[in-house]
């Protein structure tokens, strides 16, 4: 697969599109992991799902030159922000806007779908993932996007941080955490809506989640964290791109299944740990 890498533009494109994801995937899972958000990944994904429907809609329609990756990634953003106001609604029960975009997204995606004339070949690549849908433009906005990611969760990481484990904490030291917040589910909307390329858009959650419960079992400190989530989900989409490459198959469950193996060891070696430590203390 390396040769051909070396040949191939769209092998290349898509390999190094696998791993910025592998990065900024598993940045954005810590904190929602962590912030008990894991929900939102998945509703944002079906929001994903709408939009991608509906750019496939309007470019076989409507012969209009929409691409499904930007007009996916306007739903989502969308969706983020409709989620936020549902928060300020629902104060007291804020979580329940995750399944109402949820469920709106998963009916706008039945709706677009059936317009678009169904599945095909298109929406199959953006459901699964593909070896081969990742153009020049696709990598280069996505290259983009992942550093925007990476540069913002720099600069407020501390605020990030404080919001993630003490969200009252946060507010009177002086952090605007609704617009922290706000910031966040956005960032969270970029990473799916660029992910769906690589790890398909039925399965981008995971990959913003099992490397991070992976990494948890073995991390002791939030950077810790961070670093094992990145490192687990670097691996789990190299193996899972060259595995579906070679199988010919989408890379979204091959990469899935590498994680979930990983998050298998992870918790075999923790067991064995305790089970160890137990008996050298008796």
């Amino acid at each position: 697969m390396f040769a051909d890498i070396i040949q191939f533009d769209f092998l290349r494109h898509t390999f190094l599109t696998g791993l910025l994801i592998g990065i900024i995937a598993p940045l954005l899972g810590t904190f929602l992991v962590v912030r008990r958000l894991s929900l939102l990944a998945d509703a944002l994904s079906h929001v994903t799902l709408a939009g991608i429907a509906f750019g496939l809609f309007i470019e076989k329609q409507l012969i209009l030159p929409l691409s499904p990756l930007y007009s996916g990634m306007g739903f989502s953003v969308v969706g983020a922000i409709l989620i936020e106001k549902l928060r300020s609604v629902y104060t007291a029960y804020q979580e329940i806007g995750i399944p109402i975009i949820l469920s709106g997204g998963v009916g706008l995606s039945v709706i677009f779908i059936s317009l678009a004339n169904g599945f095909n070949t298109d929406l199959f690549n953006y459901l699964f993932g593909s070896v081969s849908a990742v153009s020049r433009n696709d990598f280069l906005s996505i290259l983009g996007i992942s550093i925007f990611i990476i540069v913002i969760i720099i600069i407020f990481y501390k605020e990030l941080l404080t919001l993630s484990f003490d969200e009252e904490h946060a507010t009177v030291s002086g952090i605007h955490s609704n617009r922290i917040h706000f910031l966040f589910i956005v960032l969270t909307a970029l990473v799916i809506a660029v992910s769906i390329r690589i790890v398909g858009v039925l399965l981008v959650s995971a990959l913003m989640t099992l490397p991070v419960a992976s990494a948890m079992r073995i991390a002791v400190s939030f950077k810790q964290l961070i670093f094992f989530s990145i490192l687990f989900a670097e691996i789990a989409v190299i193996v899972g791109l060259i595995s579906g490459y070679y199988l010919s198959i989408p890379p979204g469950g091959t990469i899935v299944m590498v994680a979930i193996i990983i998050l298998m060891i992870s918790l075999g070696l923790k067991s064995l740990s305790f089970q160890f430590k137990k008996g050298v203390e008796e």
